[in-house]
């Protein structure tokens, strides 16, 4: 078996796991199949998760702030409503990057590169699918939204315009989100906005199509995210899981509900005050494909970040030293997704 060969292969046909779904495949790829350390974990928790029920956006801002702190240092996930986003954006958001996903290969294969996003757009199976030990059972549409957004001739035309009014949503929710996470931790309000937190803005449109032997795969292998919080946009069909302690927790989704995660750097910077929590997603053995959109939050890469000053104290001194985030992202993409 000549793993490099046949990924390779895989690679160059730019078909993604749609394209191998609708040959008709009724077993997948061996280089899909994780080991046995990953597969014997794979069991959808029956565990309630009270923890992440969906938090009210237009209770008091102190209401909120108390509600978002508490939730970002016990679980590091949450979900909010109320949050301003019509349903009918998040729908047509949804909708249209299941349409990019379900286009003829030919047509999709026009964006499938993986040399980054020196355009600002790319359709990928798998960011990490060379360095992985295991290839994931997804396909990706990516982004960029800042801090410029991708030429707009490069962005798929059948996605564009909801793509674009996405971008226009989140900034001020992620203004928002920003604001009451600084507060959580007694930090001004405009501490992260300061250091240009809102101003790195990647989106990734991950498909998961139905998948025939879900029990030897995974639809994202256990990590945690890079940049400062995510916001996640899934649909109905489920499958993300958050660790919680030595369980693992479906993040079940809630009509209208966005989720949030605290990611690495803004742990860092807390001081360990708030949690990046690995997650991950199960492959889908539904015969509905699940759609989620992420938007990754993330700092100019020139800078160098460490947890602020304010947060430090001789009962409390740093946890982690002053980093650049180059290097960070250089490692991270380096690595590929593994916890």
């Amino acid at each position: 078996y000549d793993r490099v060969k046949e990924v390779k292969q895989f690679d160059d046909s730019k078909l993604g796991v749609k394209g191998l779904v609708d040959s008709g495949l009724t077993t997948i790829p061996r280089f899909f199949v994780h080991p046995p350390e990953t597969l014997t974990d794979l069991r959808r928790s029956s565990r309630p998760d009270p923890n992440i029920i969906p938090l009210d956006l237009s209770v008091p801002r102190s209401k909120a702030v108390d509600q978002i702190s508490r939730a970002s240092r016990e679980l590091g996930f949450f979900q909010i409503v109320n949050h301003g986003i019509p349903l009918g954006v998040l729908e047509r958001t949804i909708g249209s990057i299941k349409a990019f996903h379900e286009q003829p290969t030919e047509i999709k294969a026009r964006f499938y590169r993986r040399e980054g996003l020196a355009s600002g757009v790319s359709f990928i199976c798998n960011f990490d699918l060379f360095q992985s030990k295991a290839a994931s059972w997804r396909d990706t549409l990516q982004v960029r939204l800042g801090p410029t957004l991708a030429d707009l001739e490069e962005i798929p035309e059948i996605c564009r315009n909801e793509v674009v009014e996405w971008d226009s949503r989140i900034k001020p929710l992620g203004d928002l989100l920003m604001g009451l996470l600084c507060e959580g931790l007694g930090l001004n309000t405009g501490r992260l906005k300061d250091m240009t937190c809102l101003e790195g803005r990647l989106m990734v449109g991950h498909y998961y199509p139905y998948c025939p032997q879900p029990d030897l795969t995974i639809g994202a292998t256990c990590h945690t995210d890079p940049g400062v919080f995510t916001i996640l946009l899934q649909d109905h069909i489920g499958g993300l899981q958050v660790k919680y302690g030595e369980e693992w927790v479906d993040v079940k989704p809630v009509p209208g509900a966005i989720v949030i995660n605290i990611a690495d750097v803004l742990q860092i910077m807390s001081n360990d005050e708030y949690k990046s929590v690995e997650h991950r997603v199960l492959a889908n053995p539904s015969q509905e494909p699940r759609i989620s959109i992420v938007v990754f939050l993330t700092q100019q890469r020139g800078k160098r970040y460490g947890p602020l000053p304010e947060l430090t104290s001789p009962e409390k001194p740093a946890i982690y030293r002053q980093f650049p985030y180059t290097d960070y992202m250089t490692r991270f993409f380096a690595k590929g997704l593994d916890g």
